[in-house]
């Protein structure tokens, strides 16, 4: 009987037309996801005009979105192995999409607030799904590479926000930025037949001429000369990918200190994208400026994301990944500063590439450290947590803004959680990881 190690046959596979499709799939619903999460943020000094909210209400219905999408993160990680993640994905682009578009028809901060959550369903259920999906179809060498640039459509999705919203929320008011959020929902019967489904899926279902169909297109040398043994090397079956599994084999610190760095890479990133418009416009600029910071905190965290996925196949992925929590505590605490126009401008982008950008990097280190058959789990939970510190920061920041300290103060509050995450990320055995397992077993 012929045995085929099916994430073997990924690692060694060359970057063809099927990685560059699922790639294209995968980025763009990042985009979407990126865009209905920063239109809040893009709105915020609108609709608190508009509606009449002071700040730390205003923190809160931003936080709506966050705390669905915690809750996303968990709940669609895990269940992508029960009904597969092309399904999940399709899923989660019709809530996400949807209900951003509904909350552009509300009229006070409770049903505004109660859109944003169901929104935020699927804005977290759909990454845990797609970081798994590129980190099991890409090519070892390009993995972190692949994942990255997929990510990075986060931020640009963040830029169309703010190129977008200025436009039309001085045309058409605030609520105009989420109803073109509803759109991408034309996409879902496309997304369906264009993403490939998950080989631990197709194994646990046992629908092995899809999965050989799959496996070709992957790698056109293959050949399957009578029966086939199907197996994942890396150390899990996957019905059995549960919770408990992540802190199995010596797991459990590196698990924690994954939950850790998300959340605070979270705090610091929903941190800015809530209030750096509002921070700035309160330390003198205008309105049209302090978007473009908008802008330019997400091309930086493009950049960043890119070049922080390519630095990471090339160094070691935690060396990166310290190093760029570290240059986010810098930059962020110096934009407390009253700085000349340009410096400001540079360090928005090195806030955006060390914190945007970083958390794209430490997902995809989330991605390669978990077994296949728990990855979109071992994921979904980091974010899942992680998203208690994006619930945490618009309403901290907004209590801070309140308070009215010196600009400084706010900046300090948000650059401390860098700090921290460098920390975690340095606690974390990479000798667990199942690239290692994988290497050592391969070496045998």
């Amino acid at each position: 009987m012929q045995t085929i190690d099916l994430q073997q046959v990924t690692d060694n596979a060359r970057l063809q037309s099927f990685h560059w499709n699922l790639l294209f799939w995968c980025a763009l619903m990042i985009v979407f996801d990126g865009y209905d999460l920063a239109v809040a943020g893009i709105a915020l000094p609108s609709m608190m005009k508009d509606l009449a909210v002071p700040p730390a209400k205003a923190g809160a219905m931003v936080s709506a979105a966050l705390f669905g999408m915690m809750f996303g993160n968990v709940l669609f990680g895990t269940l992508s192995a029960r009904i597969g993640r092309r399904r999940t994905i399709a899923v989660c682009l019709a809530l996400f999409s949807v209900f951003t578009a509904a909350a552009g028809l509300t009229h006070d901060a409770l049903t505004f607030s109660a859109s944003r959550f169901i929104a935020g369903l699927g804005m977290g259920g759909v990454m845990p799904n797609v970081v798994a999906h590129m980190t099991e179809y890409s090519p070892r060498r390009v993995r972190s590479t692949m994942v990255t640039l997929m990510f990075s459509g986060y931020s640009v999705g963040g830029v169309l926000a703010a190129l977008l919203g200025r436009g039309l929320i001085e045309a058409h008011g605030w609520q105009s930025v989420f109803l073109a959020a509803g759109l991408p929902v034309l996409l879902v019967p496309f997304v369906l037949r264009a993403l490939p489904e998950s080989m631990p899926y197709l194994m646990t279902v046992n629908r092995s001429a899809e999965l050989k169909r799959l496996l070709l297109r992957i790698d056109p040398q293959l050949s399957f000369d009578g029966p086939v043994k199907f197996l994942l090397a890396d150390g899990t079956k996957p019905p059995e990918a549960v919770l408990s599994q992540l802190f199995d084999n010596g797991r459990a610190c590196s698990t924690l200190m994954f939950w850790l760095a998300c959340f605070m890479c979270l705090f610091m990133v929903y941190a800015l994208s809530s209030w750096l418009v509002k921070l700035m416009t309160g330390s003198g600029y205008g309105l049209d400026t302090a978007l473009t910071f908008i802008f330019v905190l997400n091309l930086g965290a493009v950049l960043g994301a890119v070049g922080g996925g390519w630095l990471a196949d090339r160094f070691h992925i935690k060396r990166v990944l310290v190093g760029m929590y570290l240059l986010a505590a810098v930059s962020i605490a110096l934009l407390g500063y009253r700085l000349p126009m340009a410096w400001s401008m540079v360090l928005v982008a090195l806030a955006g590439a060390a914190t945007i950008g970083n958390q794209i990097v430490t997902i995809a280190y989330a991605g390669q450290y978990y077994p296949t058959a728990m990855r979109a789990t071992g994921v979904g939970f980091s974010l899942g947590v992680g998203r208690l510190g994006a619930i945490t920061a618009p309403v901290l920041v907004g209590m801070l803004v309140g308070m009215e300290l010196p600009l400084a103060h706010d900046f300090h509050a948000i650059a401390i959680p860098a700090v921290i995450a460098a920390i975690a990320i340095s606690a974390i055995d990479h000798r667990r990881s199942a690239s290692s397992h994988l290497d050592a077993l391969r070496q045998v």
